[in-house]
C-alpha cells in the first residue's frame, strides 16, 4: 500500500519515476527521493533490527541522525555497508538489503536476546568476564564476537572500482551549514569582500526554514532561499558545495569537508568521494540543531518518529508516516507537525502535551483546525510490535495508569531540540546549559574573543541557540559580520532580513513519560535505539556508581552506535542527572569528536592506492637502474636495486658476482638515498651532542664522525656519518628509511624544548646525488678523472673536501660501509646522472660494477658493521652491540642517557652481539632463536640468543651470522644450537668476532 500523498513533495519530481530493491523486491519511488522516503512511501515500516536484542526497528530522523535505518548498499565490488537511508539519495537501479538479522528482516531469530533483556543489561559483558570460568568463555564469548558488529564487510577479494581524491583549499572564510543562517552568515562575508567557502551537507539548500515555513523580507523561505543563493552564485569570491559535509574543525584554522560527488549518480563517472583539506581564517558553524526524541515505553517501535521527520517527509517527498498520527511532544513545535498533517488531509486523533499549560499561538492554530490537544498527559506505552497499532494514554506526573487508548498507525515525538555543537566542541569550544530551553549552547563566554574555545570558531543561528526564524537571521546576519571583521574584511552595512516571530511557551522538560514510571515502563522506554540502550539501563548505572557520564557511556554503551548519541546523549545525560540528584550542567556532556558523520576509508586513503598507495621516490639515477636490469628492494618509499642480475643469472649469483668483483676490483653504488640533513647555528654543536652519544661538538671541519641516536629511552634508532662543514654547520647522514623521522625528531626537540637554541636544520636528502665508489681501484678511478688530490695523505681516512672531479663539483666524503677503500662522492642532483655515467665509462678498465643493497649488506656484515633495523628492533641500546666505545664519557648528557642507565638497560643478563658461523657452513635463518635446556611458563623452549642477519660470504665462501647472545662476548669459540623454521630441526654454530673481514681494517685505510 502507497503512502505517497496524491499530490506536494517539494524535492521530488513526480514525473520521473525510479526503480530501487530492498531486499530484493523491486519498488519504485521518484526522483528527488531519498530511499528512505521511498520506503515509507512503499510503506515499508520495518526496515533493520536493533544491535543487541534485534528489535524490529523503523526510521525515525530524516536526516544523518538517523539510528536505525542502516542497509547495505550496493551488491559486489560496490557494495558498502551502514549507509544511511535518510541521506542516501535514491537513482535509478538502488540495491539495498537490511542488516543484523537472521534468516529474515520480518522473522529474526535473534530476536529472542529479548526475552532475556533483564539478563542482558547494562554492563552484561564487563560483569560475564570478571571471574570467567570456562563454561563461559568457550560458549559465551564466541557467541558474543559473532554477534558483534552490524552490517556485512565488503568481500576482501573484491576492489572497490571507484575513485576518490584531496582538494587542499584556501579561503578567509569557512560557513559549515547551508540553511537560512549559513546562507545569510556567507551572505555577510562575501558582501565585505572576503573569500568564503559555504558547505551544505544535503543536496538542498535551506534547511528547515522552507518546511518550517514563515515569511522572510515578504517572501515564503523557498523564494528567499533561491534568490540568496543565485546572489551567493553571482560573487566570484564565494563558492558553494552541496552534499559537502563540515568533518571536523582542527586547531590553527584547519577543517576537513567531506563531499559526495556521485553516490545519487554512480554512473556520472569522476571521482566519487572528495576530502577538502581546508585552511581558513574564520569558521561559521551554522549546523542548525536536531529534535529529540521522548522516552517512553515502546518509543522505539516502528511507526514513532521525530515530528520534524515527520513533518519532513510531509512536506519534502509528499509522504505521510502514517493515516492516523498522534503527536506527542513537551514544546510548542510540534504543533507545527500537527497543524501540516491536517491540512494535508490526514487524521491527527489527539496532540498530547505534557505541559499542564500547554503552547502558544501555534496550539491555538491547531485547535482551531479541530485538532484534539490534551495538556498534562504522557503516553504510557506504544501498541503493536513491527508497526504502531495504537497508545495508552496517562497522566505526566502519575504512575503509568492509563487513562484511555487511541488507535493510530504513526506516532511523532518532540522532545524538544538540541544545538548542533559538534564543530564548535572539536577545537575545545566549551558549553553552556539553558535550563529556560533545555539544551546546552556554545557559552558566550568562549566566543571568538575569548581564550578558551577555538577563537576562530563562531556558531550562528539554531546552533547557537536560537530557534525562532527572526532570531536565527539576525544573529547569523551578526555573526557573518563580526566574523568578516576579525578576517580582515569590511562589513557592508545591510539591515538583517526581516522575519515575523511567532510567540511560543517555554518547553518543560521532561525526559520520562510518566515521570513515576514503573520499572517495567522504564525497561522499555528506550534512549539509544541502535545499541538498545533503556532508560532502565542508565539508572542502572548510576545506582552502581558509574556518576561520571564518559563512564556511564561506555557501561552502557550509550551515544556509541554509528549515530554517535545524536538523538540519546541529551535524554540520556537527563536520566542520568535525575538518577543522582544533580543538575544536568554538574553532570557534564560526553567528548564530541570528529568526523561529524563517518567519512569513507576510500575519501580517507584518497587517490593512495594500487600503484600509488605511497609516492615513490626515485634517485637521479633512477633511470640508469631500470635500463639496467635492477631487481628492485622498496626502502621506505624508496626503490633501490637490490642487484644487477645479468641475463640467464639468478639473483644469489648476481650478489655474488657484486661482491666478488668490488672486493677484487671496483665496485659502484647509487647512495643517494641516504639521509643527508643540514645542522646550522651557534648552538648547533651543543644540539648534536644532546642528540648523539658520543661528542660532536668537538669535531674539526673537514673531518667526519661515526654517531649513534638514542629515543630518550634510550634504544637505538639511527646511526650514521657526521661531517662537520664549518664552525657553525654539520651535515648528519642517516639511514635511507630513517631521514624524515630523523629531521622530524631534530625538529620536534628544537620546536617544543630547546626552543630558544639557535639551531636551524634542513633535509637536504633530494639535493645531492651520492655515489660510493668502492674497492682496490677505487682511488685509480678517481686519479684518472683528475681535478683533486684524494692521495691518503691528502683526503685521509673520515676526511672530507669540497672540489671537482672530472669537471664536476663535487664534496667527496673518505668513508666506507664496506671494509674497502671507498670513497662517498656527493654531486648536485641534476649532475647525478652524467656523474654516473662517467664513473662507469672512465671507470670499464678495471670492470667497474654497480652493485646493490643485498651486496652492500653482505660486505657490511663481513666487516662486522650494524645495520638499524636488523641489528636493532626497538629493544636494543648502543651497550648491547659493544657499541661502548661511541658513548662519549665527557658529557654530562645525551638524549637517552639516564634510561640507559636503569637496572634493565644495565643488566649483565641482556643478550650481547657476537659473530656465529655454522659447523657445516650453512647460512642460519634470519631470525632464529638460539635454544638452551628448559622451557618456559608457556611450555615453549628457553632461549639464549637471537640471528639478526645472515649471509652466504662469497669473500669467505660460506654461510656467516650476526646475532644478540646471552654473554655473548664471554662466550667466544663456544658451540650453541639454532632452532630452524621448521621448530624441529637444530643447527649447531660457533660464537665468534663479528668482525669476520680484515679485522685490522687494513683495506679501508690503504
Amino acid at each position: 500500500m502507497s503512502t505517497r500523498l496524491p499530490n506536494g513533495g517539494r524535492l521530488v519530481d513526480r514525473s520521473s519515476t525510479v526503480k530501487f530493491t530492498f531486499n530484493g523486491k523491486w519498488l519504485s519511488g521518484h526522483a528527488g527521493d531519498t530511499l528512505a522516503s521511498a520506503l515509507l512511501a512503499n510503506d515499508r515500516m520495518l526496515v533493520g533490527r536493533s544491535f543487541k536484542y534485534h528489535r524490529p526497528r523503523g526510521i525515525v530522523a530524516s536526516g544523518a541522525e538517523e539510528p536505525n535505518a542502516l542497509v547495505n548498499l550496493g551488491q559486489f565490488d560496490s557494495h558498502e555497508p551502514n549507509q544511511r537511508a535518510t541521506t542516501t539519495e535514491l537513482f535509478q537501479g538502488l540495491t539495498a538489503t537490511s542488516q543484523n538479522h537472521w534468516p529474515s528482516l520480518e522473522y529474526d531469530a535473534g530476536a529472542v536476546n529479548g526475552l532475556f533483556s533483564r539478563f542482558l543489561t547494562a554492563g552484561f559483558y564487563y560483569k560475564m568476564f570478571i571471574h570467567p570460568r570456562p563454561f563461559w568463555k568457550h560458549i559465551y564469548e564466541p557467541f558474543i564476537r559473532q554477534s558483534a558488529g552490524l552490517g556485512k564487510a565488503p568481500d576482501p577479494e573484491t576492489r572497490d572500482p571507484d575513485t576518490y581524491e584531496h582538494l587542499h583549499v584556501h579561503v578567509d572564510v569557512l560557513v559549515i551549514g547551508g540553511g537560512v543562517a549559513g546562507l545569510q552568515a556567507a551572505k555577510a562575508a562575501g558582501e565585505a569582500g572576503l573569500k568564503v567557502l559555504l558547505l551544505e551537507q544535503t543536496p538542498h539548500w535551506g534547511g528547515r526554514a522552507p518546511v518550517d515555513g514563515g515569511e522572510i523580507d515578504g517572501m515564503d523561505p523557498d523564494t528567499w532561499v533561491k534568490t540568496t543563493v543565485e546572489a551567493l552564485d553571482a560573487m566570484e569570491n564565494v563558492t558553494l558545495r552541496s552534499r559537502c559535509m563540515g568533518a571536523g574543525v582542527y586547531d590553527h584554522g584547519y577543517v576537513l569537508g567531506y563531499e559526495r560527488l556521485t553516490d545519487h549518480a554512480p554512473k556520472a563517472g569522476g571521482p566519487r568521494h572528495r576530502l577538502w583539506r581546508i585552511r581558513t581564517k574564520q569558521v561559521i558553524a551554522a549546523t542548525g540543531a536536531i529534535e529529540r526524541p521522548l522516552s517512553f515505553a515502546g518509543n522505539d517501535i516502528p511507526g514513532v518518529m521525530l515530528a520534524s521527520a515527520v513533518r519532513d517527509y510531509l512536506v519534502n517527498y509528499g509522504v505521510a508516516a502514517g493515516h492516523r498520527t498522534v503527536i506527542v511532544t513537551n514544546n510548542d513545535d510540534a504543533y507545527r507537525t500537527a497543524i501540516a498533517l491536517k491540512m494535508a488531509g490526514l487524521d491527527v486523533p489527539a496532540v498530547i502535551d505534557a505541559r499542564q499549560t500547554g503552547g502558544g499561538a501555534l496550539m491555538a492554530t491547531a485547535k482551531a483546525l479541530g485538532i484534539t490537544v490534551e495538556t498534562g498527559r504522557g503516553i504510557a506505552k506504544v501498541k503493536g510490535g513491527k508497526r504502531v497499532t495504537g497508545v495508552a494514554l496517562c497522566n505526566i506526573d502519575g504512575g503509568g495508569a492509563t487513562l484511555r487508548e487511541i488507535e493510530c498507525d504513526a506516532v511523532a515525538m518532540s522532545g524538544g531540540w538540541s544545538p548542533v555543537v559538534h564543530l564548535w566542541s572539536h577545537c575545545g569550544g566549551k558549553l553552556t546549559w539553558d535550563a529556560g530551553r533545555a539544551f546546552f549552547r556554545p557559552d558566550p563566554q568562549n566566543a571568538p574573543t575569548g581564550q578558551d574555545g577555538a577563537p576562530f570558531v563562531t556558531c550562528a543561528g539554531a546552533a547557537n541557540g536560537f530557534l525562532a526564524l527572526k532570531d536565527v537571521l539576525e544573529d547569523a546576519d551578526y555573526a557573518g559580520k563580526s566574523v568578516s571583521k576579525a578576517a580582515g574584511g569590511k562589513p557592508r552595512r545591510f539591515a538583517a532580513p526581516k522575519a515575523a516571530k511567532t510567540a511560543e511557551a517555554p518547553i518543560e522538560p521532561i525526559w520520562l513519560m510518566p515521570a513515576k514510571a514503573w520499572d517495567d515502563l522504564r525497561m522499555k522506554a528506550w534512549l539509544d535505539f541502535q545499541n538498545d540502550v533503556k532508560v532502565s539501563d542508565v539508572q542502572l548505572a548510576a545506582r552502581e556508581g558509574y556518576e561520571s557520564v564518559e563512564h556511564t557511556k561506555r557501561y552502557t554503551t550509550l551515544g556509541m552506535a554509528t549515530d554517535q548519541g545524536k538523538l540519546s546523549n541529551i535524554n540520556g545525560l537527563a536520566i542520568l542527572a535525575d538518577s543522582l540528584g544533580e543538575d544536568i550542567p554538574q553532570v557534564g556532556t560526553t567528548t564530541f569528536r570528529p568526523p561529524y558523520t563517518p567519512i569513507s576509508m576510500g575519501a580517507i586513503a584518497g587517490e593512495a592506492r594500487g600503484e600509488i598507495f605511497q609516492p615513490i621516490r626515485k634517485t637521479p639515477i633512477h633511470g640508469w637502474h631500470e635500463e639496467n636490469g635492477a631487481a628492485w628492494e622498496p626502502v621506505g618509499q624508496w626503490r633501490r636495486p637490490y642487484c644487477f642480475p645479468r641475463k640467464g643469472e639468478s639473483k644469489h649469483a648476481a650478489v655474488t658476482r657484486e661482491v666478488l668483483a668490488t672486493r677484487t676490483s671496483l665496485g659502484l653504488l647509487d647512495a643517494s638515498t641516504l639521509g643527508k640533513i643540514i645542522v646550522k647555528g651557534p648552538d648547533a654543536g651543543k644540539f648534536l651532542d644532546m642528540l648523539y652519544t658520543n661528542m660532536m661538538s668537538t669535531l674539526k671541519p673537514g673531518k667526519c664522525r661515526y654517531g649513534l641516536m638514542c629515543t630518550e629511552n634510550g634504544f637505538l634508532t639511527d646511526d650514521g656519518v657526521v661531517a662537520r662543514i664549518d664552525e657553525d654547520t654539520f651535515l648528519c647522514h642517516t639511514t635511507t628509511g630513517g631521514a624524515d623521522r630523523i629531521h622530524a625528531h631534530m625538529e620536534d626537540w628544537l620546536q617544543c624544548e630547546w626552543w630558544d637554541w639557535k639551531v636551524y636544520t634542513a633535509n637536504v636528502t633530494e639535493q645531492y646525488a651520492q655515489v660510493a665508489v668502492v674497492g682496490p681501484n677505487s682511488r685509480k678511478l678517481l686519479e684518472k678523472l683528475g681535478g683533486m688530490d684524494v692521495s691518503k695523505e691528502a683526503l685521509g681516512f673520515m676526511d672530507w673536501k669540497d672540489g671537482t672531479l672530472g669537471g664536476f663539483p663535487v664534496r667527496v666524503y673518505r668513508i666506507s660501509f664496506s671494509g674497502e677503500l671507498s670513497y662517498e662522492i656527493a654531486v648536485p642532483a641534476h649532475l647525478g646522472r652524467a656523474f654516473w655515467d662517467m664513473l662507469m665509462d672512465k671507470g670499464r678498465e678495471w670492470d667497474a660494477t654497480p652493485y646493490g643493497t643485498e651486496a652492500l649488506h653482505v660486505m657490511r656484515a663481513e666487516k662486522g658493521f650494524i645495520m638499524i633495523g636488523d641489528e636493532t628492533d626497538g629493544t636494543v641500546i648502543p651497550q648491547d652491540l659493544g657499541l661502548d666505545w661511541a658513548i662519549s664519557k665527557k658529557k654530562a648528557d645525551y638524549l637517552g642517557k639516564r634510561a640507559q642507565e636503569r637496572s634493565h638497560m644495565a643488566d649483565p643478563k641482556r643478550w650481547k652481539l657476537v659473530g656465529l658461523e655454522t659447523l657445516d657452513g650453512s647460512v642460519l635463518p634470519d631470525g632464529a632463536y638460539a635454544v638452551a635446556p628448559g622451557k618456559n611458563a608457556n611450555g615453549q623452549r628457553n632461549t639464549q640468543g637471537r640471528v639478526t642477519s645472515t649471509y652466504y660470504s662469497p669473500t669467505l665462501k660460506k654461510g656467516i651470522a650476526m646475532g644478540l647472545v646471552l654473554h655473548g662476548p664471554d662466550r667466544m669459540g663456544e658451540e650453541i644450537p639454532f632452532m630452524k623454521d621448521d621448530g624441529e630441526t637444530v643447527v649447531k654454530a660457533r660464537i665468534v668476532s663479528a668482525v669476520f673481514y680484515d679485522p685490522e681494517g687494513e683495506k679501508q685505510n690503504v
